[in-house]
């Protein structure tokens, strides 16, 4: 049956805080006051104020439990219930507007128990209003519950005082069976959730990261839920144990439980009608709109969730949008995009850069006798419309899969390649090296629109989106040691196996097309990298310019953390670090990523220039200045073989016939998608390819 407890109506309003949480000498306003850091000063209300609130209807439980600021209108307060201490800012007769949206300034109509009102707030029908402390200005009208509790954690993964480790709320990424399971906390980067999610035998470090967690937050019980100013909540049902920073605007949510909600004046968070988010935390500047269901979760800063998705036990990267479709135990780096109702997602590590299909079905079935499967997609990964995998399955970097129903696991150890499932002949092919034979103009756009799109506004991890850096470049070398060794046809085809958990044929095609252009990009990220770097410091001479290279005897191995790039010898310090007590919080891990971020572009020419001198099988004493002029000239010859495929890619939409049938001229096709020697993106190539050309010239009369 309901528990139903009955106690004296003057209790209602206090003992907040159990007494065995109250420390020695504190009252239960101890860290509300702490809290409270609005500046106004309250008084008693005067007798004259009494009677006007009593004339217009108000009622408390102790008329001197209601505090008040020296320009509070009592006038303004009319037909509410008050019980527990009150604090009540200045109220002016005036009217707040937003979004044509007006409300007096007041408080009407409500049932208020135990908060603080900051200076002209409107509160209008709010049926039940206990624990917050509301910032200036904020606007809330129509709400159901907005109510604190005095254990609330605001979605963070711990514990308050008294509580059982049972209660934690764990979000179970990766993997369906939680053994991946991390716990969620405020400014939670997606290189945690990667580092925790992974390294699952290593015991100490998995305890480390739960006392990091731990202590975001103490323990204590007692904190009251939060507002910030000019905050707008209207028509919601339930809003219980939220924490809602400044300029937020809630309207129509049916529930919104255990959540934070990060929002300033620069990134301002939102959530929209008939939306249900429970148990997690939302970063600055997101977005949730329209039937959302998000349960147990992180949103990382400037993402989305729109028109029915849902989001459960999965942290989603920033920059990202996931719109009308379900995701489920899934760890997403930075810049996804999944916009269609029909496909799904679940228990799979998507490492950033990515675009699920309409009627993807990523995970959707289990190799084993329990939900224990995983996917591994490295960054760039794009299934095609109704592609269906299954578990276990790994991915190299930019993989693109066509459409097809994939029955058995798949390892894809080459990256850039097109995957297709052959049905007719039963056999699996794959195509080395297609990006850049068949789609430049969307591989260099993706890169540049990524960057562009990328809204942070505190950028702690350093975020690679060009296609060409440490962890693809290895790919490729790994890549080159795979096909190198391959027996190929006349048709320069290769029959292989062990990439498909079958017994059916596996072929790779244009495998000498793909070794040259594995190496010709390989040269290329090297010699672009030292351009870069020749300019940067402004070098009179080779001789300078080679003295302050260093090079390494072999590459560097790169993890992929979260979307930033990190030497493995780093990170492997880093845990060691974490393990030894050296580093003692997130936020010094967050220091780490930030002091990786600022050595990355030195870390990346060290890597660049050992690659270069390995796939050209040089030593740096053959790196001379005659052989930097020719990679150089090299270098101008990739990039225009870079933008003619741009613009070739992109002129295949325009002479395509079936593409054009559609319309009855050219001039209207061009009307309608515009005239491909007007397309900014190719014209900003052909002019930064100028421009590459200029550089050039210069360096090579100087050296």
């Amino acid at each position: 049956m309901n528990i139903i407890k009955s106690s004296p109506i003057s209790s209602l309003g206090y003992q907040f805080i159990p007494a065995q949480y109250i420390p020695k000498g504190k009252d239960e306003y101890y860290l509300r006051d702490q809290q409270n850091r609005s500046g106004i000063v309250y008084k008693p209300l005067s007798t004259a104020q009494i009677d006007t609130l009593v004339h217009n209807r108000n009622t408390s439980d102790d008329w001197n439990k209601i505090l008040v600021a020296e320009s509070f209108n009592a006038n303004l307060v009319r037909n509410c219930k008050f019980y527990g201490l009150i604090r009540i800012g200045a109220l002016e007769s005036i009217y707040k507007e937003f979004h044509d949206f007006k409300m007096p300034v007041g408080i009407y109509n409500s049932t208020i128990i135990s908060c603080d009102f900051g200076n002209n707030v409107c509160i209008d029908n709010v049926k039940y209003l206990s624990h917050y402390i509301i910032a200036d200005d904020v606007m809330i009208v129509n709400v159901g519950e907005l109510a604190t509790t005095n254990h609330s954690k605001f979605g963070n993964g711990i514990i308050k005082e008294g509580e059982d480790e049972s209660v934690r709320t764990w979000i179970e990424v990766c993997n369906e069976n939680g053994g991946r399971s991390i716990l969620p906390f405020d400014g939670m980067l997606p290189g945690d959730a990667y580092l925790w999610s992974r390294n699952r035998a290593d015991d100490l470090l998995l305890q480390k990261f739960t006392s990091f967690t731990q202590k975001t937050l103490d323990n204590k019980r007692g904190y009251y839920g939060k507002i910030g100013l000019r905050t707008v909540i209207k028509n919601c049902n339930i809003i219980k144990d939220v924490w809602i920073g400044e300029d937020a605007y809630l309207k129509g949510a049916n529930k919104i439980k255990n959540v934070t909600i990060n929002s300033d004046a620069d990134r301002k968070s939102q959530v929209g009608e008939g939306c249900e988010i429970v148990n997690g935390i939302v970063g600055y500047g997101c977005r949730i709109f329209y039937g959302v269901k998000a349960v147990r979760f992180v949103m990382a800063s400037h993402s989305q969730l729109k028109y029915g998705a849902r989001l459960i036990n999965s942290y989603l990267g920033n920059n990202s949008t996931i719109s009308c479709c379900e995701v489920l135990n899934t760890l997403i780096f930075p810049s996804h995009e999944q916009h269609h109702n029909n496909s799904f997602l679940c228990a799979s590590l998507i490492m950033g850069q990515s675009n699920i299909a309409a009627g993807a079905t990523i995970g959707s079935n289990h190799n084993s006798r329990s939900a224990d499967g995983e996917i591994i997609a490295g960054r760039g990964f794009w299934p095609g419309l109704c592609v269906s995998l299954k578990h276990n399955s790994v991915f190299a970097s930019y993989t693109i899969i066509a459409k097809g129903d994939y029955a058995n696991e798949l390892n894809i150890p080459i990256p850039f390649s097109l995957v297709s499932n052959d049905v007719a002949n039963n056999r699996l092919i794959v195509m080395p090296g297609y990006w850049f034979m068949y789609n430049m103009y969307a591989m260099e756009r993706n890169a540049w629109k990524y960057k562009d799109r990328d809204r942070r506004t505190e950028k702690i991890q350093t975020i690679e989106y060009d296609y060409l850096a440490p962890d693809t470049v290895n790919e490729m070398f790994d890549a080159l040691a795979i096909l190198e060794k391959l027996t190929i046809d006349k048709d320069g085809t290769a029959i292989t196996s062990g990439w498909e958990n079958s017994d059916r044929e596996i072929q790779v095609l244009k495998i000498a097309k793909a070794i040259e252009v594995f190496k010709e990009l390989i040269a290329y990220y090297g010699t672009m990298q030292l351009l870069e770097y020749f300019k940067e410091h402004k070098f009179t001479g080779f001789d300078d310019f080679k003295k302050s290279l260093i090079t390494k005897i072999t590459r560097s191995e790169w993890m992929n953390i979260g979307s930033q790039l990190i030497k493995k010898s780093a990170v492997q310090k880093l845990k060691d670090g974490i393990k030894a007590g050296k580093t003692n919080s997130w936020s010094e891990v967050h220091h780490f990523y930030r002091v990786q971020g600022s050595s990355y572009s030195l870390d990346k020419l060290q890597h660049a220039y050992t690659s270069l001198l390995e796939i050209k099988n040089i030593t740096a004493k053959q790196f001379t200045a005659e052989l930097f002029k020719s990679l150089l000239s090299e270098a101008i010859a990739t990039r225009s073989w870079i933008c003619k495929g741009i613009y070739d890619s992109r002129a295949k939409d325009y002479s395509n016939p079936f593409r054009k049938m559609v319309y009855e001229t050219n001039d209207e096709m061009n009307r309608v998608v515009g005239k491909l020697e007007e397309n900014s993106f190719i014209q900003n190539q052909l002019e930064e390819l100028e421009g590459v050309k200029k550089e050039i010239r210069k360096i090579i009369k100087k050296i």
